[in-house]
Formats: C-alpha cells, sequence, structure tokens
C-alpha cells in the first residue's frame, strides 16, 4: 500500500500526526497508504488532551485510519516531540469537524 496520498511518500517509515474528522489526535510511524489515502501506522497512541489533567495516551499500537476520517496529516518532530511534557499540557479536547 504505497501508491497515491501526494508527499505522504517522503514520510513512510516518520513519524507523522493525524487529526481525525471526530476531533481525535493519533501519532504514530507511517507504515503505508494507498490512493483513498488510507493510513497503516505503527506504534501508534492516541493523544487525548483534557482542561483538567494533562494529556492522556492511550496505546494502540499496529492501527489503520480510514482515509475519509482524516482530515490533517502532519510530519512530527521527534526531537521537540521528545522534550514535551504531556503530564503538564492542559488544553481543550479537539471538537469533531462538521461538513
Amino acid at each position: 500500500m504505497t501508491s497515491g496520498g501526494p508527499g505522504l511518500e517522503s514520510v513512510v517509515d516518520q513519524q507523522i500526526s493525524i487529526i481525525t474528522n471526530d476531533g481525535r489526535n493519533i501519532v504514530g510511524v507511517l507504515k503505508g497508504f494507498d490512493q483513498a489515502t488510507n493510513i497503516i501506522l505503527d506504534e501508534s497512541h492516541e493523544r487525548v488532551f483534557s482542561t483538567k489533567e494533562g494529556v492522556k495516551q492511550l496505546v494502540l499500537g499496529f492501527y489503520i485510519i480510514r482515509g475519509d476520517n482524516i482530515s490533517i496529516v502532519g510530519e512530527v518532530d521527534e526531537e521537540l516531540d521528545s522534550n514535551l511534557d504531556l503530564s503538564q499540557l492542559r488544553e481543550h479536547p479537539l471538537k469533531p469537524i462538521i461538513h
């Protein structure tokens, strides 16, 4: 699964962050994708934001996200990301995208 999806070829085997249409933030290593931008991640986790406590990370492992549920795909600066103290970060959860 590595055809289509302009620009994604350059980040295969790198850590990416995905914002889904339902407001979830999933981070993992891009392993593959197809022409419909269905994405395969490995070593993935969901970051759950809250205004009352730090960011929780729910382990997902090997994970597939349907292309029609993806809103944003971004590269992760792994050095910057590793220096974040997610336990101290407070933020409102993202709201679902309404079309």
